[in-house]
């Protein structure tokens, strides 16, 4: 057993230190929620709607002290965080409300009979999940596995511990059975163990394409389905026709929201020619006036990066995005501050080769990149090997949305805006970001048993 120690990215203090679980107590953790399984699919869809509701209703009834606890461990602008948990509730409601039409069967023509296509659980899954939204990212693939009638086991990022146990605290008091869902206080090298058991009936992890890569590995060595809902370089797209404040306050807004920590924040935005230095001027003076400060005070906009190795890693990536060209219009030094806070940041004259152009800048730091024209502008955001989310600005919507249908590679495409997830819409990407779809239903058909009963008559 080793010892986790979380650490408030405001200050840089520890808060609380935890034991990881022995190899032993692992597999009987499998064991356990694998024996829970067999109560929990035999309930009816309406009976686990009702508790997935009072899920919800637990935490909006911890909202205060749940928003407290991950601006503590992550660094979340405390304005932020409640935000976090209705989204989490919504999704609880969501999914209660519309399993039984997601999951019902469905009748298909057989010559000589009739056939029906049944959606049925398969056992328990195992979802390896990051700190960046502490509460949405496990709730997000639980609930929707807990609907299908999967049972649940978590490995959560180390430095949001607390807000593990929280979740497991929100499930008991809900009255969640026994073992349904489990937290599992392991170290990293102890994951192949759970991915490997033979009970583990699929594997979901969101994090780094570096990390993806190995868990997807790991799961198909063992025969076993995976999803992925991986990192992002989000192109914004600036057209000509764009109204450039509500440009420039979505850009700003996709780009510092959670400090900069989404995988679908805005991050690269490229502008045609025609209007580069219009919204450049705009962009660059509303960035200068986001000003980082204590995640606990309600005025602030931006808080600490997570952890110090995140906040060295993306200075270290600007860097060396100047060293290769880029130009630095503000931020971009470290501050001499406690904590690990980073500057709202503007690099111009990106280029490929460079992180700010190629890489996933996880933090307050913009890539601005100028096109010539639309088309230019299209092949500079699909220029990725990501394909998670994107934006396009311009007042004809007719065309954003050809645009953005037709030609975008990528999962989800904003328009005239900046939105995250929705409970009603699918979450997911493509290319290097991953596979597999989250919310709207889709997330309950991911770990399931599509099963074809033939009936002759």
């Amino acid at each position: 057993m080793t010892t986790i120690t979380t650490i408030n990215p405001a200050t840089g203090q520890n808060i609380r230190t935890f034991e990881t679980i022995s190899d032993q107590a692992l597999q009987e953790k499998i064991d356990a929620t694998h024996a829970a399984f067999s109560d929990w699919k035999a309930r009816s869809i309406g009976e686990r709607g009702e508790l997935i509701k009072k899920v919800g209703e637990r935490l909006a009834a911890n909202k205060d002290r749940l928003a407290k606890l991950m601006t503590e461990e992550m660094g979340k602008p405390i304005s932020q965080a409640p935000g976090e948990i209705d989204l989490c509730k919504a999704i609880c409601d969501y999914s209660a409300d519309n399993a039984d039409q997601v999951l019902a069967d469905e009748e298909r023509e057989l010559d000589g009979g009739r056939a029906l296509v049944s959606y049925q659980p398969m056992g328990v899954i195992f979802g390896i999940q990051p700190w960046n939204f502490p509460f949405y990212q496990v709730i997000r693939y639980t609930i929707a596995n807990l609907m299908a009638g999967n049972t649940v086991l978590l490995k959560h990022a180390p430095n949001v511990w607390g807000c593990a146990e929280a979740l497991e605290e929100i499930f008991r008091e809900a009255g969640m059975p026994e073992n349904v869902f489990n937290v599992l206080y392991i170290a990293d090298e102890q994951a192949s163990q759970v991915t490997e058991h033979k009970h583990v009936r699929g594997v979901t992890f969101t994090g780094s394409a570096a990390t993806g890569r190995k868990v997807a590995a790991a799961a198909g060595e063992n025969l076993k389905k995976s999803v992925l809902e991986l990192g992002s370089n989000d192109a914004f797209l600036v057209l000509e026709d764009a109204d450039i404040d509500k440009a420039v306050n979505a850009c700003v807004m996709g780009r510092v929201y959670n400090n900069g920590q989404t995988c679908v924040a805005a991050k690269r935005f490229v502008v045609v020619d025609s209007v580069y230095d219009t919204f450049r001027d705009a962009f660059v003076e509303k960035m200068r006036q986001t000003e980082f400060g204590d995640p606990m005070n309600e005025n602030t906009q931006l808080g600490p990066v997570a952890r110090k190795d995140l906040r060295d890693t993306l200075h270290q990536q600007v860097q060396d995005s100047i060293k290769n060209g880029a130009t630095c219009t503000v931020g971009g030094e470290l501050p001499d501050v406690d904590g690990f806070f980073y500057p709202a940041t503007v690099l111009e004259d990106v280029k490929p080769g460079m992180p700010a152009y190629d890489g996933e800048l996880f933090g307050p730091v913009a890539a601005l990149i100028r096109a010539t024209d639309e088309e230019d502008a299209l092949r500079i955001a699909n220029d990725s090997v990501y394909g998670l989310g994107g934006g396009i600005f311009s007042e004809d919507e007719e065309r954003a949305v050809k645009l953005a249908r037709d030609h975008f590679d990528t999962g989800m495409v904003s328009i005239n805006g900046y939105y995250i997830a929705q409970p009603n819409l699918p979450f997911g990407g493509v290319k290097d970001s991953g596979y597999g779809r989250e919310h709207g239903g889709f997330g309950m058909r991911e770990f399931v048993n599509i099963k074809s009963l033939m009936i002759a008559q």
